[in-house]
């Protein structure tokens, strides 16, 4: 029996993952939105496309019908609003939070055994929505943010050194926005460490270029924010749970001492398999790493604190 996922949002990060996880052959996938008729348009646009890329993933689209998730492995909600420019993920936390909330209430009565995977910003704080909605255990909520920061973080490297993106490898821990932490020493060219291959100059700027990587997409495009890329980073993180993979990613999960952090969710390494967060990765940390982790943390937990008053 084929694998099912579940994708709440059929913008274009949740089309373009629905698209990517058809094409790869991973799963037949539903499409869930509530504008009437999007996602089966797109469902079917998507189904015309499949002789052309020869897959045979079964994709179907319906409107508030939250029964079409039954038996998910994996439910994907990229559901909210878009960042749009001068806009700050936080400033999304009051409506994406109803959302994403009302969202996780359906799914966790249709599909109670699914893994939730968070896309919808601000990613962190959504992941605690989620979390709190579901009554899930934290291995099986997950939020997407490592994996794109530190695929920008690779391509940065890659256009700086003028080498292939295969050769790149990057970490980035910490919260998906301006205080994340990309990690240098972590980083590598073909196993080189990216500080044996350019200056501390040349590397801050790339750094921070990172930091900004999806406000830089917002100024660029004007109307929206980025949806390739976003939904590549998804794809994986599903890819590695529905193949059981065990493969080792920046991910949001939930943390309980993990890094000196408690009960909250931040962007850290983990195992992904086919249980979820199947193990925490705790990296050593010089000081000036950690205290820059501690950070990003403390200000998730002010984002986490603003939900509560507000809720």
């Amino acid at each position: 029996m084929r694998k099912k996922v579940t994708v709440v949002g059929a913008g274009k990060v949740g089309a373009t993952v629905a698209m990517r996880i058809a094409e790869k052959e991973l799963a037949d996938v539903v499409l869930i939105d509530v504008l009437e008729g999007v996602p089966a348009g797109k469902a079917l646009d998507l189904a015309e496309a499949a002789p052309i890329e020869a897959h045979d993933s079964i994709i179907t689209g319906v409107t508030n019908d939250y029964s079409a998730a039954k038996d998910s492995d994996i439910v994907i909600v990229t559901a909210g609003i878009p960042r749009k420019p001068g806009m700050s993920r936080d400033d999304l936390l009051t409506t994406n939070a109803g959302i994403v909330g009302s969202v996780v209430k359906e799914i966790s009565a249709a599909a109670p055994d699914t893994i939730l995977l968070i896309v919808s910003n601000p990613l962190d704080a959504m992941c605690h929505v989620a979390l709190d909605t579901s009554g899930f255990d934290k291995k099986k909520v997950i939020g997407m943010a490592g994996v794109l920061d530190s695929a920008r973080f690779r391509a940065f490297i890659a256009m700086e050194l003028n080498v292939s993106v295969e050769n790149t490898h990057a970490f980035v821990l910490g919260a998906h926005g301006d205080t994340m932490v990309p990690l240098p020493r972590y980083s590598s060219v073909a196993g080189i460490p990216i500080t044996e291959l350019m200056s501390a100059e040349r590397i801050e700027a790339i750094v921070e270029r990172t930091r900004k990587g999806g406000g830089e997409i917002v100024s660029l495009l004007k109307t929206g924010s980025a949806y390739y890329a976003p939904a590549s980073a998804t794809t994986e993180m599903a890819e590695a749970i529905l193949k059981d993979k065990k493969k080792i990613l920046p991910c949001v999960t939930y943390l309980q001492g993990e890094y000196g952090i408690n009960n909250l969710f931040i962007g850290v390494p983990v195992k992904l398999g086919s249980a979820g967060i199947e193990e925490i990765i705790e990296i050593k940390l010089k000081e000036e790493e950690n205290e820059a982790l501690q950070r990003s943390a403390k200000a998730v937990q002010g984002l986490v604190e603003d939900l509560k008053r507000l809720g």
